[in-house]
């Protein structure tokens, strides 16, 4: 159990004891002991009292002999907490033998599906996937490792109307061409040329709607063709996803052509559960609570006046799908801030419908957008979306070119692989260390920087520790006893207990910067305990102990950023 829970149960009882109901301790990390908690002043406040007499009060009550070599009430009614030396070193010496690092597996564990990432077929991956595809697979990373099921959905766009002109395209380039220019990434050019023909070419727009119904209609020709369309995209895809080191795989990708059969019974069952409503000729479902600015209800448009299914009908397919078809309990729809209307609107209309009702419950892990320096939406020099692929080139370029410089001893190969580790992880750690419903601007001194709050920064304190072993041609013995006689040593302990409460507190809430944050405060730890504690200089059991907490601490960045799909690389 971690600190912060344990301290927590120790003083509810005596809060409650004094207060006459539960309440919340609300114990946190403090700068002037260990913990500190501070419910003594919101509850002095009910019970008309002096906030110092009632945290007195509950510090005469509450059992914390065994674990607080102090508790102190401090300022207007604080109770600070100092944890006892062998309580912390018994803590550590439980960790450092424990390869979950304290962190057990879900008791209960659930299926969840995590929809993200998200790319059109025929159009480059650009900045805007970056977001939804990094949140995302760090939230499967996690949820994954506390042993839920977990389902990757990469809900393509492989269908509707815009495929008719992309295959007609496709037949007048021939296969041949077509099938190499896709495959070559170039994809924009692909889309742009048959968008180009469909505005200005009358006949190949005709052809192009023709091809349209005959694709609905499940023509075989068009079909294959449809599937070549979507097979080189898809490739390209997969490319993008290995530069990124993301954990999506060809078996994730889920096309909205793969719910088209169950748009019909899925339209029909809310029509039966009287649902459906028409508005302007389109069949729509009148989710409660959804009222526009002028107080009117809001529409959820799910099957158009043209016969025609809309984007709500998809999304409340799979949805219905994933709970009831995969027995999902958890659905997470990791997607841009903006869409955040469209998604509560589809929640509460799969709620209505008994498509989502305890225990399932669904989640926007809505975001914002990435800037440039000039605080604006992030575009190329032409003015257009940053390509995906170039973002990511530049940044294991730049991070390459710094890695030679650090170190020139590092061979060819290997200063390539610390620049893609570097590069890619200074690029996820930039989006996934500040709160993900800002937007957040692009900075690449700052992403790369070996100090502060960046990846660089802790995938240096990894490696420093690897190189101590290595210098000394020694390994950590989990079962040596823990000595904290040293303030940088307990503060360090300190540090590594409290893994498994944030870790825990991230699966719920998916807020990942609040992991990066613990994982730089470790870092910058070690580097004052490394600073101010001789470890190969120390002896006997000092030395034992000190090896201990390098090798934890080593262990717990390199799980902490692998939940964050960042490599750790040896040497830097």
């Amino acid at each position: 159990m971690d600190l912060e829970r344990l301290l927590s149960d120790r003083l509810a009882p005596a809060f409650a004891a004094v207060a006459g109901v539960p309440v919340d301790p609300v114990v946190r990390r403090s700068q002037h002991a260990d913990f500190q908690s501070d419910a003594a002043l919101g509850l002095a406040r009910r019970l008309g009292r002096p906030p110092r007499a009632v945290a007195e009060e509950v510090r005469e009550r509450a059992e914390l002999a065994d674990l607080c070599a102090a508790v102190e009430v401090s300022g207007p009614g604080f109770l600070n907490l100092t944890v006892a030396d062998r309580t912390l070193g018994g803590m550590v010496s439980a960790l450092a033998v424990d390869p979950r690092l304290g962190v057990p597996v879900a008791a209960t564990p659930e299926t969840v599906v995590v929809d993200y990432s998200a790319p059109n077929v025929a159009k480059e991956m650009h900045v805007g996937h970056l977001r939804s595809t990094v949140i995302g697979d760090a939230a499967a990373r996690t949820l994954e490792w506390l042993g839920h099921r977990v389902s990757r959905a990469n809900h393509l766009g492989d269908w509707g109307t815009p495929f008719g002109m992309l295959i007609e395209h496709l037949v007048d380039l021939g296969e041949a061409e077509a099938a190499q220019e896709l495959s070559m990434g170039d994809l924009d050019t692909f889309y742009t040329a048959a968008r180009r023909k469909f505005d200005d070419d009358a006949a190949f727009r005709d052809r192009s709607r023709s091809r349209v119904v005959a694709l609905q209609g499940g023509d075989p020709a068009t079909l294959r063709l449809w599937r070549l369309l979507v097979a080189q995209s898809e490739s390209y895809f997969l490319t993008v996803y290995d530069l990124l080191d993301v954990t999506l795989s060809r078996a994730d990708f889920r096309g909205e052509s793969s719910y088209h059969d169950l748009l019909a019974p899925t339209v029909d069952e809310l029509d039966r559960l009287g649902l459906l409503r028409r508005s302007d000729g389109a069949e729509c479902v009148f989710p409660p609570g959804s009222v526009g600015r002028d107080g009117e209800p809001l529409p959820l448009i799910v099957r158009k006046s043209d016969g025609g299914y809309g984007y709500p009908a998809t999304d409340l397919a799979a949805l219905r799908h994933r709970t009831g078809t995969l027995g999902a309990t958890r659905l997470l729809y990791v997607v841009g801030l903006p869409q955040r209307r469209h998604f509560e609107m589809v929640f509460a209309a799969a709620a209505q419908a008994g498509w989502l009702t305890p225990p399932a419950r669904a989640e926007h892990v809505g975001f914002g957008s990435i800037l440039g320096a000039d605080g604006r939406m992030l575009r190329s020099r032409a003015g257009g979306s940053v390509k995906l692929v170039g973002l990511l080139t530049e940044a294991v370029e730049r991070a390459t070119a710094l890695a030679r410089e650090r170190n020139p001893e590092l061979g060819e190969a290997e200063a390539a692989e610390v620049g893609r580790a570097v590069g890619i992880g200074a690029i996820k750690f930039a989006d996934l260390s500040g709160d993900r419903h800002k937007d957040y601007v692009l900075d690449w001194e700052r992403m790369l920087a070996l100090d502060g709050n960046t990846a660089p920064y802790l995938q240096y304190a990894y490696s420093r520790i690897r190189s101590i072993f290595r210098r000394a041609g020694v390994a950590a013995r989990p079962d040596a006893g823990i000595s904290l006689a040293e303030p940088a040593e307990r503060a360090l302990a300190v540090e590594l207990v409290g893994f498994a409460a944030v870790v825990d507190a991230v699966a719920g809430s998916l807020e990942f910067h609040h992991l990066a944050a613990y994982l730089h405060r470790l870092a910058a730890a070690f580097s004052a305990f490394y600073e101010r504690c001789p470890v190969l200089r120390a002896e006997g059991a000092v030395r034992e102990s000190r090896l201990v907490l390098c090798d934890l601490t080593a262990r717990v960045l390199h799980q902490g950023l692998h939940l964050l799909g960042i490599r750790t690389p040896e040497r830097l």
